[in-house]
């Protein structure tokens, strides 16, 4: 019995629409541009990436070095998390 439960929970992950859908992934750039009503950052490897209306832009500006952590929704990068390298 537990091994077909185990079963039909594996095949309900791999065919779950969720998983096909978002990609996690991080970059490490430089800040080219910081856009306050797109809400948005641009890097110098030429993508944009969105942030979340609750994101902090303090410190952010263009020539800061950062790694982005970002999930691809609806072939979007969105920020999850930002760390600034000094």
């Amino acid at each position: 019995m537990r091994f077909l439960i185990a079963a039909l929970l594996m095949t309900a992950g791999m065919l779950s629409p969720l998983t096909s859908f978002a990609a996690s992934a991080d970059v490490e750039a430089t800040i080219k541009a910081v856009n306050l009503d797109a809400m948005s950052l641009t890097l110098d490897d030429g993508k944009t990436y969105s942030v979340p209306e609750e994101f902090n832009f303090d410190g952010l500006e263009a020539g800061v070095r950062v790694i982005v952590y970002f999930t691809l929704v609806d072939g979007k990068r969105v920020v999850d998390d930002l760390e600034v390298i000094q």
